[in-house]
């Protein structure tokens, strides 16, 4: 069964919903077109030069990313700069490039839990719970000719995602009634004539920070002049699934309580880390632990009122070792590199599962060049 960039977005979309990006993130398609149609599929942290170079090389057609090519608005893209020439060698070799950042980060089974379960936590929590997001009921009206077609829209734009779900919808017959004035182009019906139309009412559940947008791609499968819709906003009556662990961070415990230093030497073994930067008293016994996949100086405060006696997580500063020793607390600093990389042959893993199940024969591989940029002498 053949594929495009758009039907493996869709299946990214059902692992780590771009909804739940950060909103100064920029998450999702950096490079290439929905249309383009996909053979071979790699997973990688970083879009480098030297990946983006080897992977086109390989006659990849989707590079899926953790970290995005496009941070900030570009003015212009400059092929002499180390973001022009990625983008410009990417649309020669017709490579798109994606993205899933915070929001692999935050849903459930994410960056951070796998992280966490690595070193041998359990019950977990969000450190950070995420905002809870804004749900709205869209309802759209179509002649019943057009409903599958409205339907393949609205999906496609993103529409129905429910905890674990996509492609959710409901559906039920009617009658509609309208009448054109005399300015009116009608798809069907006299002008200043009152026509009775079989139509199907089709009703799905859009993310706020989408909802715009796919109204108006949907408008461009709908036949009718003006579109007949319904925006109805859903109140949080009940728990979204998974809540508690669906944020930045994670906080777990331990089987056994251990010292810090030895805590700290477990790691570096499970990660196969040659080294960690260590702040506390090394005898401090350690139960309660907090985690951060990546950068995770801005959650110190979180961290503080976690309880938890140990922080582990990347690129730590001095005044965060410093703030730790004065709250009788400790802090792992395992790195950007090592905290993050373990997502890449998971994501990969997970993608081809989804891939088997759809009925896409479709070759995912994990990138096998990147190494931390930092090294120890």
């Amino acid at each position: 069964m053949p594929a495009t960039i758009s039907d493996i977005i869709n299946l990214i979309e059902s692992i780590a919903p771009s909804f739940l990006a950060e909103e100064w993130d920029n998450v999702g398609l950096q490079v290439g077109q929905k249309d383009w149609p996909v053979r071979t599929i790699q997973v990688a942290l970083d879009p480098l030069p030297d990946v983006v170079a080897a992977a086109c090389s390989d006659g990849v057609d989707l590079l899926i990313t953790h970290h995005p090519l496009i941070f900030h608005s570009l003015k212009s893209i400059d092929s002499s700069t180390p973001v022009g020439s990625i983008i410009s060698m990417a649309i020669r070799h017709r490579m798109a490039i994606f993205a899933a950042h915070t929001n692999l980060d935050k849903v459930v089974d994410g960056v951070n839990d796998v992280l966490a379960r690595r070193i041998g936590l359990k019950d977990l929590k969000a450190l950070k719970k995420d905002r809870e997001s804004e749900a709205y009921k869209l309802v759209v009206y179509a002649p019943v000719e057009y409903e599958l077609k409205i339907l393949d829209a609205l999906f496609k734009a993103g529409a129905g995602k429910i905890g674990a779900y996509t492609c959710c919808s409901f559906r039920n017959d009617g009658k509609g009634t309208f009448m054109p004035g005399p300015s009116a182009k009608p798809f069907v019906g006299e002008l200043d004539d009152i026509s009775h139309i079989d139509e199907v009412r089709i009703e799905t559940v859009v993310q706020k920070n989408d909802l715009g947008r796919i109204i108006e791609d949907v408008k461009k499968s709908h036949p009718y002049e003006t579109m007949a819709y319904d925006v109805y906003q859903l109140l949080p009556y009940e728990n979204v699934p998974n809540e508690k662990t669906q944020g930045l961070g994670r906080i777990g415990e331990l089987e056994n309580s251990i010292g810090l230093a030895s805590f700290a030497s477990e790691i570096k073994k499970s990660l196969g880390i040659k080294s960690i930067k260590v702040a506390g008293k090394p005898d401090m016994l350690v139960k309660k632990v907090a985690v951060c996949a990546g950068s995770g100086s801005s959650l110190m405060d979180n961290f503080f009122s976690s309880k938890a006696q140990v922080y582990i997580t990347g690129d730590l500063r001095y005044h965060d070792a410093r703030a730790a020793e004065a709250a009788r607390v400790g802090l792992i600093d395992i790195g950007h590199f090592a905290s993050e990389h373990l997502i890449v042959e998971i994501l990969a893993q997970r993608l081809k599962t989804l891939l088997v199940k759809a009925g896409i024969d479709i070759e995912v591989k994990a990138c096998g060049l990147e190494t931390d940029p930092f090294f120890i002498l």
